[in-house]
């Protein structure tokens, strides 16, 4: 099979690499251009571009996708397929453009949670199995035919951090076995469901991470480990002062308590501190105050004394 690889994240690297380690041609890679990141806005290319420069793959990096420039170079790699990983929505002037079609690998058990943030929204939301999913891409987002799916359990220590490792192997070795699938001509795409409706995974912005204090226990705990460690669940606080300080939450553990009062802040300052919700407490365990680095609750109050700080709803 003749591949062109489209993606942009490490979770994208993960396939990139299984395709070519299986003996599929790689004859191109698209990703997004170079973007300016951090304090001092250095161009920084994605994984996929880095992975792609450090094999010798053609590249191309389009600022808009129905750039006739870049169909024509595009369509130039004469491709048996194309096959996305975690990329930008395709024009069907593009996925429709190679003899084969477009398929695209889902961090999620299609139809459940069609949209940017899956394995965010999997943990998030309490489930206890998820997977991947290869299906064809159509003009309809993440509604295209099924080719391939595998399951894993989501335990109750995964975060969004290890859920994502895992799905990204799994992915990989899946997108392998969907292309071996259709140079066989072994696999016959289904379509999806549509007979009920399923929990979405909407993308995730800063606003949206703040704890509701007002959920159940457990609730909260699936909320800080979807979102562990990016982007991260938080907090605030203020101190005797009136102060506010913003805290990013990657870490709590929930203890029933019927002398838990909602809202109240608990902390013997050297170990422990502990958040009271509806029927118990939520002890944080990992922080990382606004400014600073990633502690433990330990090394946070060997230097902060919380006594008389309030969480600030």
């Amino acid at each position: 099979m003749k591949v062109v690889f489209m993606g942009t994240p490490d979770f994208a690297v993960t396939s990139l690499q299984a395709i070519q380690q299986a003996g599929h041609q790689v004859v191109g890679v698209v990703t997004v251009p170079d973007r300016p990141t951090g304090r001092g806005l250095k161009l920084t290319s994605s994984p996929v571009k880095q992975y792609a420069e450090a094999h010798s793959l053609p590249l191309l990096q389009p600022e808009k996708l129905r750039d006739p420039l870049f169909q024509q170079a595009l369509k130039a790699w004469d491709a048996d397929i194309f096959v996305v990983v975690a990329f930008r929505m395709l024009p069907q002037s593009v996925w429709a453009m190679p003899p084969m079609g477009t398929f695209n690998l889902h961090a999620s058990l299609l139809p459940r949670y069609r949209g940017a943030a899956p394995i965010n929204w999997a943990i998030i939301n309490g489930d206890t199995l998820t997977g991947v999913t290869t299906f064809m891409l159509n003009e309809h987002i993440d509604e295209g035919s099924i080719l391939m799916q595998q399951s894993t359990p989501i335990t109750p220590d995964d975060t969004a951090e290890t859920l994502h490792d895992r799905l990204a192997q799994m992915g990989a070795t899946l997108v392998v076995q969907t292309l071996d699938g259709l140079s066989s001509r072994s696999l016959t795409p289904r379509p999806q469901p549509h007979d009920q409706p399923m929990p979405p995974a909407p993308k995730i912005f800063k606003a949206d991470c703040a704890i509701d204090w007002t959920l159940p226990g457990p609730r909260i705990v699936d909320f800080v480990r979807g979102l562990s460690p990016y982007p991260a669940a938080t907090m605030l606080m203020a101190d005797p002062h009136g102060d506010t300080h913003s805290f990013k939450v990657f870490q709590v553990a929930y203890s029933p308590d019927p002398s838990a009062m909602a809202g109240q802040t608990l902390s013997d300052n050297k170990t422990s501190l502990k958040i009271g919700v509806d029927g118990g407490f939520i002890s944080v365990l990992s922080l990382q105050l606004s400014g600073k680095k990633r502690m433990t609750i330990a090394e946070f109050l060997r230097g902060c004394n919380v006594t008389g700080w309030k969480i600030v709803k």
